[in-house]
């Protein structure tokens, strides 16, 4: 094998480049992946935007699938060339966080002071995955077998994508029967909305303003779309529920109009599930949220991760309850990253994901 590998690093704002870096040595718990496909995500973006803050030379990206190319000494249950992929999340399982059912904030609030998202480590606190190999930590407690069955593009979004947006929709506390409102149907937005459908809602409304969104939207489930571009969301949305409300509004884009949208769309009760990665201040309005007398519920959600919640993510594609592989819409080489994060920054070409093969 050779020493060193291409890699996608952060080097300040406005840039990301491809570098030669060394492939890493793994530890005992560790499994080392060559990277077979990986993607951009809007969590990429605000790192290229300096909207998040990263170490210059890190190398990003959080959703991989490989192949074990070197396991450690301690690592069982697994084999070389086996095929794999590892969530977004990279929990430890054995934290105060994991041990409390909250996998995404390992490593958070530890004696050492307070660190939000302590989960998310791939292209946030160590190296990622836009690279030939990616060091996959507590190997044992994160790495899924992908069936033969399914092909790389087939569980792309399950690292990440696909476990936001049924995040989403989870946390929402769906029930059979509810009407949800989903609003921006980038990527996560369309996966929150596939599961809304799961859980059973009967009402899904998607908000965009992008045809083939929309479109796409319809063919993930739901039953109602509005183009925020031709009319008011939240007048739209509260006629389709006849003045009620929703039961459950999912705010996937990460802005204050359209978490405030979300909010006046709920009915007395209901619940604002917010998945978006928000750059500046929320402000709360007081008349939407009834003097904070209405009794709604506003939940977040970091994508979950772990083994098993890849597992359930990969049954789900493998009994063909939902199909994600028309969102991914153009295709490139790593030699060509850099072309392929101006595409995507920018939202040309009506692009929705982009898978990159090394």
């Amino acid at each position: 094998m050779a020493r060193t590998m291409r890699a996608a690093v952060f080097v300040e704002k406005g840039r990301i480049e491809l570098r030669e870096k060394p492939i890493p040595e793994v530890g005992p718990l560790d499994a080392l992946l060559k990277v077979t496909t990986t993607t951009i995500c809007g969590t990429d973006v605000h790192i290229l935007k300096a909207e998040y803050p990263v170490q210059p030379g890190l190398t990003i990206g959080h959703e991989p699938v490989g192949v074990i190319a070197r396991l450690g000494s301690a690592v069982r249950g697994y084999r070389e060339g086996q095929r794999v992929i590892a969530g977004a999340i990279t929990p430890s399982g054995t934290s105060n966080a994991c041990l409390c059912g909250f996998c995404s904030q390992d490593g958070a609030g530890t004696a050492h002071g307070w660190k939000p998202l302590g989960g998310w480590r791939f292209g946030n606190t160590i190296d990622g995955c836009q690279a030939e190999y990616v060091l996959v930590p507590d190997a044992m407690a994160n790495l899924a077998a992908v069936p033969d069955s399914l092909t790389d593009e087939q569980v792309l979004m399950c690292p990440d994508i696909m476990s936001t947006g049924f995040g989403g929709a989870e946390s929402g506390g769906i029930r059979i029967g509810d009407s949800v409102a989903v609003f921006a149907q980038g990527p996560i937005g369309l996966c929150a909305t596939a599961g809304a459908k799961l859980m059973g809602a009967t009402t899904i409304i998607a908000v965009d303003r992008v045809p083939e969104r929309l479109e796409m939207a319809r063919r993930l489930g739901a039953d109602h779309v509005v183009d925020f571009s031709k009319q008011d969301p939240v007048q739209a949305i509260r006629d389709l529920t006849g003045g009620r409300g929703v039961d459950v509004s999912i705010e996937a884009l990460g802005l204050q109009s359209t978490f405030e949208a979300a909010l006046r769309v709920l009915r007395p009760g209901g619940t604002l599930s917010s998945l978006g990665v928000y750059s500046t201040d929320l402000r709360i309005p007081l008349d939407a949220f009834s003097a904070g007398l209405g009794d709604h519920r506003i939940v977040t959600t970091l994508c979950p991760g772990g083994k098993e919640r890849m597992r359930r993510l990969m049954e789900v594609i493998a009994g063909a309850r939902v199909d994600l592989k028309p969102l991914v819409t153009h295709r490139y080489r790593l030699d060509d990253i850099v072309e392929a994060y101006e595409l995507f920054s920018q939202q040309r070409d009506g692009v929705m994901k982009v898978a990159i093969t090394p």
